[in-house]
C-alpha cells in the first residue's frame, strides 16, 4: 500500500482556509486540474456520503465519496469510487490546524491506495504533487495569498 502524506503552510487564518476546502464540491473553482464539479442526486457538498463526479481538464471524470467531515476539528475524508487513474482502495484524509503564532494555517493531505505491480512511485509521485501540491498553491492563489 503507497502512502503520500503533502503538507503546506497558508498564509491565512483557519476559518478562511476551512470556509474554502469545506466544500466538497468547491475544488472545481480553485484545483487547476478540475474543468467541473456536481454532487450527483443534487445533494448537500458537506453531508457524509455525498458523492461529487467531477471532470478533469483532459476530459476524463472521477467520482468521490465523502466518508467524514468535522467542523470542529478542521478535517475531512474522502474515497475514489471511479477512475480512469489505476488508484484502488484509495482513501485521503485532509486536516487543518492553527500556527498559532502568525495566524496561519498546517494543511495536512494524505491518502493510501494500491497500484498495479511497479507503478507505487508513479503514482504517489502524481498524486503527491500534481494533486495535492498543486492544490495548495491554488488555494493560495484564490485567496489572494502570497506564496
Amino acid at each position: 500500500m503507497v502512502n503520500v502524506v503533502r503538507s503546506t503552510i497558508v498564509k491565512a487564518p483557519i476559518e478562511a482556509v476551512w470556509d474554502i476546502l469545506r466544500d466538497f464540491n468547491g475544488h472545481d473553482r480553485w484545483h487547476p486540474a478540475v474543468a467541473s464539479s456536481q454532487i450527483e442526486r443534487g445533494g448537500s457538498s458537506d453531508r457524509v456520503g455525498a458523492v461529487r463526479r467531477f471532470k478533469l481538464k483532459d476530459g476524463s471524470e472521477l467520482r468521490e465519496q465523502l466518508l467524514t467531515l468535522s467542523d470542529l476539528e478542521q478535517t475531512f475524508s474522502y474515497c475514489l469510487l471511479d477512475t480512469p487513474i489505476p488508484l484502488f482502495n484509495y482513501v485521503a484524509h485532509v486536516r487543518l490546524s492553527p500556527v498559532t503564532d502568525d495566524d496561519t494555517t498546517l494543511w495536512e493531505w494524505q491518502s493510501r491506495f494500491d497500484t498495479p505491480a511497479g507503478r507505487d512511485k508513479e503514482l504517489a509521485a502524481l498524486v503527491g504533487d500534481e494533486i495535492y501540491v498543486a492544490g495548495f498553491k491554488a488555494v493560495s492563489d484564490f485567496m489572494g495569498l502570497e506564496a
